[in-house]
């Protein structure tokens, strides 16, 4: 009997011990490369989500660098390289200059995956890309611009960090509108996404005495700098107002602008990307390939955009990012 519980004993250990070498087997090591979460309430969301899905809990060992600067983020992304990751994850600050770092990556057999924002490069580079349509989100805000029938459209034109691909998509629709004659640029200048460079912007508009109807900034934070330079010279905006206001992203306090009736619209831009990510790591784990891709190796993010005239608290509890 004393030689059966030895052995049962013995077993058990062994048992114990494989499990332990397992679980370590299942440590999956990525390295995240984001803009800051203080670039905007869009992007606050998408680091927390991701923080959330590559946590230890989930079985990641996560390495994370944040810039809003494309040679801090190659630089982060080639010592994630030399550091050994299974994956990288990125999310670049501008679409070109990552060519040699992805060939890079692949050579070392590091898997790619891109999110938020595309990058210039051969879709073999990587292994999937879950990201909105940036392109498709200018045209959305457009085409609903051109439906308001206004007499004339002296447009403000105030653009994100220049050469990212939520700016060029998003500038891409209004440039053809200035080109056509359709609308007047008023002002196109880069506000890098920040609040206060948005609102010295448009002050230096109102300044010069310059009309204008439309502002067109591309996310909700210059949106409301933009606003508060108007609030500063007494000038009407939202619905009924003289100058119609456009943001991006759909911050729920953006949103209540628009319900509000201060702002007009808000072009959504989902910031979840992270669990599709994971899903997919998992099916390449597992050996099985990912499915859902287009030609692009994209899975792209289905968004709308918000009129003021027809949004609803259950548009904001359901869409709305933040608090």
């Amino acid at each position: 009997m004393k030689k059966i519980i030895a052995l049962v004993i013995a077993l058990a250990l062994c048992l114990t011990v494989f499990t332990v070498f397992a679980d370590e087997a299942k440590v999956i090591k990525v390295g995240i490369v984001n803009n800051p979460p203080s670039e905007s309430g869009y992007r606050e969301a998408n680091v927390k989500n991701f923080e959330e899905v590559f946590s230890a809990e989930n079985g990641y060992e996560t390495k994370t660098a944040y810039s809003l600067k494309n040679d801090e983020q190659l630089n982060a992304a080639r010592q994630f390289i030399t550091d050994g990751v299974d994956y990288l994850l990125i999310s670049a600050a501008e679409t070109t200059g990552w060519e040699a770092v992805l060939k890079d990556a692949q050579e070392q057999g590091i898997g790619v995956f891109l999110f938020d924002r595309m990058i210039d490069c051969d879709p073999s580079l990587y292994l999937a890309a879950v990201v909105s349509d940036m392109a498709q989100e200018g045209e959305t805000a457009v085409n609903w611009l051109l439906a308001q029938n206004l007499e004339k459209y002296e447009v403000i034109h105030i653009q994100g960090a220049m050469g990212s691909d939520a700016q060029l998509g998003r500038t891409g629709a209004l440039d053809a509108q200035f080109e056509s004659g359709k609308m007047t640029k008023v002002i196109q200048q880069t506000a890098t996404w920040d609040e206060a460079e948005a609102k010295k912007i448009v002050e230096s508009v109102i300044n010069a005495k310059k009309d204008f109807n439309v502002i067109y900034a591309e996310n909700d934070g210059m949106a409301k700098g933009a606003v508060a330079a108007l609030d500063d010279a007494g000038i009407t905006h939202g619905v009924d107002g003289d100058v119609i206001v456009m943001g991006f992203d759909c911050n729920k306090w953006a949103l209540r602008e628009l319900l509000a009736g201060k702002w007009n619209y808000d072009g959504q831009c989902s910031p979840f990307q992270a669990a599709v990510i994971d899903q997919m790591i998992k099916k390449v784990e597992a050996g099985e390939a990912i499915e859902g891709l287009n030609e692009k190796n994209q899975i792209i993010s289905v968004e709308k955009g918000f009129d003021a005239r027809e949004l609803t608290e259950d548009d904001i509890a359901t869409y709305g990012l933040g608090e």
